[in-house]
């Protein structure tokens, strides 16, 4: 398995981590009181956060990612919803990397 798609299945996971993050556990702890929500999300969101980084730098080296690419797809991460885009534009790289 090549890093880029590494990076493509590493970054939908954290992704999803991050909504469960926002829409799931935050709700859990502030409207019903349930602060172990956010104890355990956050800290498994935080674990996919190092990978994420991680296989970022080992996809910029493979892939050859423009400082731009590499800065958006890290801004992507910070936005509820953007890793989807991300997969989006990772998914049309490979696509023209292949060609």
């Amino acid at each position: 398995m090549s890093e880029l798609q590494k990076f493509k299945i590493i970054n939908k996971i954290e992704g999803i981590s991050f909504i469960i993050l926002l829409f799931i556990a935050m709700p859990l702890k502030y409207q019903f009181g349930y602060p172990v929500a956010t104890k355990i999300a956050g800290m498994v969101h935080g674990l996919l956060v190092f990978a994420f980084i991680y296989q970022i730098i080992e996809a910029k080296k493979e892939a050859g990612f423009t400082l731009k690419e590499t800065a958006l797809y890290s801004a992507l991460s910070l936005v509820p919803f953007g890793s989807f885009y991300t997969d989006k534009l990772l998914a049309k790289k490979m696509k023209m990397m292949v060609a």
